[in-house]
């Protein structure tokens, strides 16, 4: 896989960079290692966010990253959903999110409900 990058105009270069993959699971699927990250401060609109995950999996991006604390969690799904509608990828297992488990949540009644 290769990510293409932008110029600090915010334009495609031609160019791209691969990017390693992690075997993960017990039927080894290949994630990148490089994911786009959602955090900022503050958060970013809802419809803001979705258009820049669209955007960086139209660049390559195949791995996001977020957490409850980033609040942007729904517009995640919601552009990884549109994603495959779009037919920017070929299905939903192309895509991976990883997250982050608060210590105040690592409670078995609370992540069973989250999983």
């Amino acid at each position: 896989m290769r990510i293409h990058y932008l110029t600090s105009d915010l334009k495609a270069m031609d160019s791209s960079v691969p990017v390693p993959h992690l075997a993960i699971g017990s039927d080894h699927h290949r994630m990148l290692v490089l994911g786009f990250g959602t955090a900022a401060s503050p958060p970013p609109e809802p419809l803001l966010l979705k258009k820049m995950v669209l955007d960086a999996i139209r660049l390559g991006y195949r791995h996001n990253d977020t957490s409850p604390r980033y609040l942007t969690e729904k517009s995640l799904g919601e552009a990884q959903a549109e994603t495959v509608y779009l037919g920017l990828v070929g299905s939903r297992s192309e895509l991976f999110i990883t997250s982050k488990l608060w210590s105040a949540n690592a409670h078995g009644g609370l992540i069973i409900n989250k999983v």
